[in-house]
């Protein structure tokens, strides 16, 4: 079981690294990324921070959520178990965050799914590090 759990992790931790490379750069996915730029725009009017005087530049906005992801997602993949659990958190932060833009958005709930698959693998990996944790600190 904890090979699957391995195995989810470093996978999930690829999917995010790989999806942070397309905020990134035009080179590998030309139109994901062109799509992703003009979604951004939306994004950074409905940020939840925005209400606190914090305006995001699109541009900014999609280039930090990209750093993000490729490094939390590069640090879950292979990072030592601390930097696991960090990046696990930040990334489930980002998710909450996406989950939000989108309904506030009022996007199609197909579009939510993504971030809503990922959000539960990042809990379920969370949980999973959290009952090893606990198991072996009574054993």
């Amino acid at each position: 079981m904890a090979l699957l759990f391995s195995a989810l992790r470093v996978l999930l931790g690829l999917f995010f690294a790989a999806s942070g490379v397309v905020k990134l750069t035009d080179q590998i996915a030309s139109d994901v990324h062109q799509q992703l730029k003009s979604q951004f725009v939306q994004f950074a009017d409905v940020f939840p921070l925005k209400e606190f005087g914090y305006k995001l530049e699109p541009a900014l906005y999609l280039e930090a959520v990209g750093w993000i992801e490729v490094v939390a997602g590069l640090l879950l993949a292979f990072g030592p178990q601390l930097l696991q659990e960090l990046s696990n958190f930040v990334l489930t932060i980002v998710m909450i965050g996406a989950i939000y833009t989108l309904l506030v958005l009022k996007k199609p709930i197909a579009m939510c799914a993504p971030a809503t698959v990922s959000l539960g693998l990042l809990l379920l990996l969370n949980i999973r590090g959290r009952g090893k944790c606990a198991k072996s600190k009574f054993d």
